[in-house]
């Protein structure tokens, strides 16, 4: 791949992003709950050559199931039924570390990856929702940097589980009889403050070694576990300035891990309305808009700010919140929803049509030009290493950006006019891992030489 040219991951969720998407006539509620929509859009995207599909994921109902429609299917056996009908396109799960423990989740990761033939992605992330602790033994939700502890132990625990077979473990040589080589299979003996886990993993090592590293979070603990081990992350800023800042400060917090800059991919998360004119665009968004129900958006504002906002005045300002410092949810998102609220005066009804497309992502309505000049100008400033495509409305959204940006995009020399690798790690210029029971071995013997 080119130096001048950038990622792009495809977010995909239900029938669109916006939370009204459902009722807009450009969709099909129904296909929500229709595994073969979500293969057609893994189709879509592997179509324009995008380097993966991505999926998030929640651990509870929570108050969204009156008026908007729910992610039904868990994001890994999603991905597994995607891979059937594709053959390059990454594939990305979100997965906790709050609510699971590092064997059975790398042993679901190691499965996508044998699956898909080295085409999985691991979206690490520590869980804010306190519906989602009530789902786990948990009166309240674990505090933010305890969360982080878990998260760092955890993705610890699961690369040494990736690493308990060696690449060459498996031998399958039926007329010795012999499976695979015992001497290439570890148990890794973790004994540590959250987990004790023995191992070996009880599936062989995969194809890309371990999946692709991914994190989400903006707070300072986010970007310094994201500095540690992400090799992209997914993040929200809505302007120019606001994503160089975050492109700089994320960037020099890796060489404290030994890490290089070109290690972490920066991707901001994109909503794109297209049309052929940017009137014609507009009008798209303000339809979404439109169909916003008000109780569902100050329930959800509610969940993102922890303040009760249900029977709050729409047309007046917000309430005085509290310090990022002081809130325990998602703070990332927290502090970007305040700082928009406040640096731009708005009213709790133009915040939440401002947040409707993708709570707090940077919504964008424009020709196929102007989103691919949109996408250039960060790109080409210092705010990205690529984008994190989030399409309003599936599948024709995705179908729109696939067939009217990226073709512009590559006639710049922007993005691949083709794959030039069949795994997730290849499409980020990064080769398969090896086990680093492999790596030790080698080095003792190069000592003792």
């Amino acid at each position: 791949m080119s130096p001048k040219q950038f990622h792009i991951n495809a977010f995909l969720m239900g029938v669109g992003h916006h939370e009204a998407a459902w009722r807009h006539p450009r969709t099909e509620e129904h296909r929500v709950l229709d595994v073969a929509h979500f293969q057609e859009l893994g189709q879509i995207a592997e179509r324009g050559k995008l380097d993966s599909v991505f999926f998030a994921d929640g651990l509870a109902v929570g108050p969204r199931i009156e008026r908007n429609t729910l992610a039904v299917f868990e994001p890994v056996t999603l991905l597994a039924a995607i891979a059937s009908v594709t053959s390059r396109v990454g594939l990305i799960a979100t997965a906790s570390t709050s609510y699971n423990e590092p064997f059975n989740l790398a042993r679901k990761f190691a499965s996508l990856d044998h699956i898909s033939h080295g085409r999985a992605g691991w979206n690490i992330v520590t869980s804010a929702g306190e519906d989602e602790a009530f789902n786990f033994g948990y009166d309240a939700i674990p505090e933010h940097a305890r969360r982080y502890e878990r998260a760092q132990e955890f993705v610890d625990v699961a690369v040494r589980l990736w690493d308990s077979w060696e690449s060459s473990a498996i031998v399958l040589d039926p007329e010795r009889g012999v499976f695979a080589d015992p001497s290439k299979v570890h148990t890794i003996d973790y004994d540590g403050p959250r987990f004790k886990v023995r191992g070996p993993l009880n599936s062989p090592r995969s194809p890309q070694g371990r999946p692709l590293l991914v994190q989400a979070g903006s707070s300072e603990s986010g970007k310094d576990f994201a500095a540690q081990y992400a090799e992209a992350v997914f993040t929200a800023q809505r302007t120019l300035a606001e994503g160089q800042a975050f492109y700089r400060d994320l960037k020099s917090r890796l060489a404290k891990f030994g890490r290089s800059a070109d290690e972490l991919k920066v991707l901001p998360g994109l909503v794109p309305y297209i049309a052929d004119t940017e009137e014609q665009a507009r009008a798209l968004e303000q339809e979404f808009t439109d169909l916003i129900s008000p109780d569902y958006a100050l329930g959800q504002l509610s969940r993102m700010l922890g303040v009760d906002l249900t029977q709050h005045a729409l047309d007046a300002p917000l309430p005085p919140l509290p310090e990022v410092t002081d809130f325990e949810g998602g703070k990332s998102r927290f502090s970007l929803v305040k700082e928009l609220a406040e640096n731009e005066n708005l009213t709790v009804r133009q915040l939440i049509g401002k947040l409707g497309g993708g709570r707090g992502h940077r919504s964008f309505a424009g020709t196929p030009t102007q989103i691919a000049d949109e996408l250039q100008s960060w790109f080409e400033n210092g705010a990205a290493d690529g984008f994190n495509i989030m399409p309003p409305y599936l599948p024709g959204g995705l179908e729109d950006f696939v067939d009217k940006v990226v073709p512009i995009l590559q006639e710049r020399g922007l993005f691949r006019t083709d794959y030039e690798s069949d795994t997730l790690r290849g499409h980020y210029g990064l080769d398969p891992v090896e086990s680093q029971f492999a790596e030790s071995r080698f080095a003792d013997a190069e000592a003792s030489a």
